[in-house]
């Protein structure tokens, strides 16, 4: 994977220019969709997307922007982090602080999917109890069901077990995650849109609130035949 040139911002430069852009009228609109843990500036993900292509990939910036635990400079790390400077150790303790959903999405599909343990991960994490622990490893699983176009149906099928046992948790970011993963699996093509299906219905008969919430999800967009028609053979 080629590494795009280093800024020549410092990091000191780079926190300036993100608390400049601090809004505080954006934060309170973020909380109101449970975005934002500690230390929230209201700042876009297009404008701090338009800051990691000037960056680009620096592997000194990216762990100072995490550890400043700043909202958005985490999301930014995860941006201009060099995923080829990156350990297991270092996702493992990245996970670990997450405190908000988005930080969790953002940095799944910008960073941990891109690494060669990400399939281990995924699995990994969705048997933590913490709640965005729990999240990131199905939202890992979601973005390599997009994002991973190479991958044969087969190296997803570890993944609906886990889901299967695992969906029985009610918090709002976990069972969402899992229908995520569920239904992203479902729609990349035939072979994984009937595991899908078939993961489902035997969620459904978990016979909790939970199962049945994310099995609903999963299966009232996954039967529609507009999606069907889409799919793509395996």
């Amino acid at each position: 994977m080629p590494t795009k040139k280093k800024t020549s911002l410092t990091l000191t430069e780079v926190v300036d220019r993100l608390k400049s852009l601090a809004n505080p009228e954006n934060v309170a609109g973020m909380k109101r969709f449970g975005v934002g843990g500690q230390h929230t500036l209201g700042i876009s993900i297009p404008v701090l997307r338009r800051m990691a292509r000037e960056i680009g990939h620096d592997h000194r910036i990216a762990a100072g922007l995490w550890a400043t635990g700043m909202h958005e400079a985490r999301i930014l790390a995860s941006m201009v982090e060099d995923p080829s400077a990156v350990k297991e150790g270092q996702m493992d303790a990245w996970v670990a602080d997450f405190d908000s959903w988005d930080v969790v999405d953002q940095t799944c599909m910008n960073l941990f999917e891109k690494m060669p343990q990400a399939w281990s991960k995924a699995i990994e994490w969705a048997h933590r109890e913490s709640e965005f622990e729990k999240r990131a490893g199905f939202a890992l699983m979601a973005c390599l069901a997009w994002h991973d176009k190479k991958s044969p149906p087969a190296r997803f099928e570890p993944f609906f077990r886990v889901i299967e046992e695992r969906s029985d948790d009610g918090r709002n970011f976990v069972k969402k995650a899992a229908s995520w993963a569920l239904r992203n699996m479902g729609k990349r093509d035939t072979v994984l849109n009937v595991m899908a299906i078939q993961t489902a219905l035997r969620i459904e008969k978990r016979g909790t609130r939970a199962a049945r919430w994310v099995a609903g999800d999963t299966l009232k967009e996954l039967t529609r035949e507009a999606v069907k028609k889409r799919l793509p053979e395996a």
